[in-house]
């Protein structure tokens, strides 16, 4: 079926292939817990088929022997039985039906929480390099095929018992006529083969322009893309783009639809050409006296009932292997290893007090066989080069290079910050600033050197005791599409009302939170848009001192502030730096003067180091920028 950014999968990839044994295996691993009810499922089925192939025998019952002798009471045992039948099948149907639906609903539940949980855990690296569209689509859309696998067994399992079923019921009427019958199933092999071929490749065809169409507007109607449009788009032109890919849903739509009609039309025709053959010999036999009218009837009805498993059986093999390419795909998800994570022995740190230290840190961005899955990887990204995404600061994006090894970020970055203290990261843009902020949290792992939090190597630290010992606030407040209480608990989710509105009047948000008309259940909007940005900024700010955590990064946390808010958050923050480290990142140099110490970066090297005054005095890049930032601001 068709996926954002993938190749869908086409016939042409699987019919050749073989079934592989390892990959069945684990893919009926998933249906460990359900298989108690899969052996209760295939007993259903087998009960089942069985009592469909009744009802003709009935119908000779009646016919051959109650009419013709007028036996009243065996025509009105017959009708009971009948009935009994048809409410111990529809009663068995939906039991069976109940069964499908709870394995298949099951391993659709446990397949994406599986790869939900695995993907959350996947560093920055992979969201960088991955296509947004196609990986919701392995959540969706190739969960939904994967577990076709287990379905698909139990519709083989279900059409052989109604096959084996069928047949024995036909040889043991006649067999003659059950041979006769038997003569056009290469007829359905054929169309199968031919059409069924054709009807796979139409239908993921009209999958893939779909998902394409879907994902234009989802790209014009978020609201960055509806804004962008707005400033810069013209209508007609937006109308025009979209009118192509409609059309060619619409095209595809056509094609399907009259495949389909001709593949359908055709089992048809060959099944009305078998049934008409039963009829001819059938009625030829009667006539011969050589069968009864009544044994004719229910071959005519068994027929039927010959023709449908026949038909799914011969796509078995193909269906099952277009199902495993579902699980192939969601397997390559799940078999990448995420290359920042937890050792078996890593330890929680305990009350930190955020002291950070910096040993001669090098950094290089990891290379594209990292962190990457193949058919998730945004078409744009050449070797060596880190994606322009959202997720990373545009200082921190390589040019292209045609060289595979990635290049050098940071060359022996050293220097520690006690509890407490407060350090400031200034230089020009695209100096490294960034990236060493996201180092300590391990959005990243250094390339040489360490990054220690209170004397642990943060690698030797478990990743949740990192991230909960440091705090950040970005120059890009995101925000979830939820209410303020809820972006607010993101950080501490048992957080009482008391605890979050404290943070809230910290961070000199509260009273604009007080003034809406649903307070703190206000929903923001997708991305915060609701809000200002100098609103988004301080909610963030909040977000980060309800976490109170002992290291605080602050990524040019004030950049979207006013100079009035600005000078109440740097109160606030004064207040919640307390007892705290601290390392800012500040291109207003301002706002960062009473620092204990300010690093100054200049193409992933600290060039200076000291207090403002003292850098200053000693003239340098630091005095060059402070220069032409004041002559600026003046």
């Amino acid at each position: 079926m068709a996926r954002h950014g993938t190749k869908p999968a086409d016939f042409s990839e699987v019919k050749d292939k073989g079934i592989d044994p390892e990959l069945l295996r684990r893919a009926w691993s998933f249906a460990k817990p359900y298989r108690g009810l899969l052996f209760i499922q295939l007993g259903v089925i087998v009960v089942t088929q069985i009592a469909s192939v009744l009802p003709p025998v009935l119908f000779k019952v009646v016919i051959d022997s109650a009419i013709p002798n007028r036996d009243f009471a065996m025509v009105n045992w017959i009708f009971v039985a009948g009935v009994g039948l048809a409410i111990a099948s529809t009663g068995l149907n939906l039991v069976g039906r109940w069964l499908d639906a709870r394995v298949g609903e099951g391993l659709i539940f446990d397949l994406r929480v599986a790869l939900y949980d695995h993907v959350q855990r996947m560093p920055l690296p992979f969201f960088t390099r991955t296509q947004t569209g196609a990986l919701l689509s392995r959540l969706s859309s190739d969960v939904v095929g994967a577990q076709r696998t287990v379905v698909q067994v139990s519709t083989v399992v279900s059409d052989l018992v109604a096959l084996i079923t069928t047949l024995i019921a036909m040889l043991l009427f006649d067999w003659r006529v059950t041979l006769l019958a038997l003569t056009v199933v290469p007829g359905f092999i054929w169309l199968d083969r031919r059409l069924g071929r054709r009807l796979a490749t139409i239908s993921r065809e009209r999958m893939q322009v779909d998902a394409g169409m879907s994902g234009v507007m989802a790209e014009r109607f978020n609201v960055s893309g509806a804004a962008l449009v707005k400033l810069f788009g013209k209508p007609e032109r937006e109308a025009s783009k979209f009118a192509e890919r409609a059309d060619a849903v619409r095209d595809a739509g056509i094609r399907s639809a009259l495949t389909y009609r001709t593949y359908y039309g055709a089992v048809a025709m060959v099944s009305a050409l078998g049934t008409a053959a039963v009829y001819w010999l059938g009625g030829r036999s009667v006539i011969e006296s050589g069968i009864k009218v009544g044994t004719l009837v229910a071959m005519a009805a068994l027929v039927q009932r010959l023709y449908a498993p026949l038909t799914s059986l011969a796509s078995a093999r193909v269906d099952l292997l277009v199902a495993l390419v579902s699980f192939e795909r969601v397997f390559e998800i799940l078999d990448t290893k995420p290359s920042i994570a937890d050792h078996p022995d890593a330890t929680v740190i305990e009350r930190p007090t955020g002291r950070v230290q910096f040993d001669q840190v090098c950094f290089s961005y990891p290379g594209l066989g990292v962190d990457t899955v193949a058919s998730l990887a945004a078409v744009s990204e050449s070797p060596g080069n880190e994606p322009v995404n959202d997720a990373t600061d545009p200082e921190t994006i390589q040019k292209a290079s045609s060289d595979a090894k990635p290049r050098q970020i940071l060359y022996d970055i050293s220097f520690e910050v006690e509890p407490g203290q407060t350090f400031a990261l200034v230089g020009p843009s695209g100096a490294g600033k960034t990236t060493i902020a996201s180092l300590l949290p391990r959005l990243y792992d250094v390339t040489s050197g360490a990054i220690k939090l209170d004397g642990y190597d943060v690698r030797d630290l478990t990743l949740q005791s990192v991230r909960d010992a440091v705090g950040v606030v970005s120059q890009d407040a995101h925000l979830f599409h939820e209410s303020i209480g809820s972006n607010l608990r993101f950080a501490k989710p048992d957080a009482t009302d008391d605890e979050m509105m404290a943070a809230a009047k910290a961070a000199r948000i509260h009273d604009v939170i007080a003034r809406l008309p649903k307070g703190y259940d206000t929903v923001v909007g997708e991305r915060g848009y609701r809000l200002s940005g100098g609103e988004k900024q301080r909610l963030a700010i909040a977000r980060m001192l309800l976490k109170a955590p002992a290291v605080v990064v602050l990524d040019e946390a004030t950049a979207h502030l006013d100079s009035e808010t600005e000078g109440l958050v740097q109160e606030a923050l004064a207040a919640a730096l307390l007892n705290r480290s601290a390392i800012v990142i500040a291109h207003r140099l301002s706002t960062i003067r009473a620092a204990d110490q300010i690093l100054v970066i200049d193409d992933g090297r600290i060039v200076q180091q000291g207090t403002h005054e003292q850098l200053l005095s000693r003239g340098g890049l630091y005095k060059e920028l402070y220069e032409t930032q004041y002559s600026l601001e003046s």
